[in-house]
């Protein structure tokens, strides 16, 4: 059964960094767009990232522009993302999706339909 599971997360003081896992299993990344987002306690779940056959570029955040990095393992079927200079209003669980090489806007702002999620993992950003 296709799936992703997400790693990476844990407590880190403001200020520093964590890089969050996303990989699968049992289906390629190869050419599927795949997003990270997250969800703050009492929030809905937002997108934080995206990477897509179908862009250019990442998409990123206006919150994490600068201070987040998503990239792709083709190699080890892993999505990676890269999160320097970590701010409290980061706390969040974070999640990873994969779907159809569909724009980035698209599966930002359609996350509700997106066919494949992880579990998410937890990241906590206090002193």
């Amino acid at each position: 059964q296709a799936q992703l599971v997400e790693s990476g997360g844990g407590l880190v003081q403001p200020g520093g960094s964590l890089r969050l896992s996303c990989a699968a299993s049992d289906f390629s990344l190869d050419y599927k767009a795949i997003g990270w987002f997250r969800q703050a306690p009492g929030k809905e779940r937002e997108g934080v990232s995206c990477i897509s056959p179908s862009d250019g570029a990442p998409h990123y955040a206006d919150s994490v522009k600068g201070r987040f990095t998503i990239s792709r393992d083709n190699a080890n079927n892993t999505v990676y993302l890269q999160m320097n200079n970590l701010k409290p209003e980061d706390t969040a669980v974070y999640y990873c999706a994969a779907d159809l090489p569909r724009p980035c806007i698209s599966i930002i702002e359609a996350y509700k339909y997106l066919k494949i999620w992880g579990q998410g993992t937890l990241v906590t950003v206090s002193s």
